[in-house]
């Protein structure tokens, strides 16, 4: 993964096998089952993503794959896989991405209380891409709505994405604070991603949740 700036297009998605082969190319080992994985969450991404762009729609990639796309800038090794996808946008825009969606295959479904976006043929929920809104609060007892939007553009595998940046994606984490997140903010502080500049500009109730994540480990 490498970081693209602020660019707005998205770059065509490179197989896995030619994933692999350039990798070996460049003398670089591969840890299979992550990136094949990885893979597979980023081709379903990629359809999402290119489709939001192209119409300049605003989205953020959040949750546990922002936090495995951050980490493996540092360290490929520390990354922890997950299953699912999550994207935030705005409330405003949900009418235009159903539309856009749907125009490429994908369905809209609210489910248990979660907006998401079944890819076509998918009909179970944790093969969705779930939305989260800016401004907003997932649970009551969350302590902070979710911040703005403002990605940083980031290839993945060929495909740029905007993704959360890391100080946001940390008081997503810390407001949230189910058991999940605290491992998540952990695997970031692991990475030295958690730096003093992203913990200095935590609200006191975040900044007192990360002390006592770090004091337990």
């Amino acid at each position: 993964m490498s970081d693209r700036g602020g660019g707005e297009s998205v770059r065509l998605m490179l197989t896995f096998n030619e994933f692999l082969q350039i990798t070996a190319q460049k003398g670089g080992t591969i840890n299979t089952m992550f990136e094949e994985r990885m893979f597979a969450l980023v081709g379903t991404l990629e359809r999402i993503a290119g489709s939001l762009a192209a119409e300049k729609i605003p989205y953020e990639v959040i949750g546990g794959m922002a936090v495995m796309i951050q980490v493996h800038r540092v360290d490929a090794s520390a990354v922890r896989n997950t299953k699912d996808i999550d994207i935030m946008i705005r409330r405003t825009d949900l009418e235009r991405i159903k539309a856009v969606a749907k125009q490429h295959g994908f369905s809209f479904r609210h489910s248990a209380g979660v907006d998401m976006l079944l890819p076509p043929g998918e009909t179970n929920a944790r093969s969705g891409v779930h939305l989260v809104f800016t401004g907003e609060k997932v649970r009551p007892n969350q302590a902070l709505a979710n911040p703005v939007l403002r990605p940083e553009h980031l290839s993945v595998h060929g495909v740029e994405i905007a993704v959360i940046p890391v100080a946001d994606l940390v008081r997503m984490k810390l407001s949230n604070n189910r058991d999940i997140d605290r491992v998540h903010i952990r695997d970031l502080d692991s990475a030295d991603l958690i730096t003093t500049e992203v913990e200095k500009g935590l609200p006191s109730i975040l900044r007192t949740r990360l002390q006592e994540i770090r004091s337990q480990e």
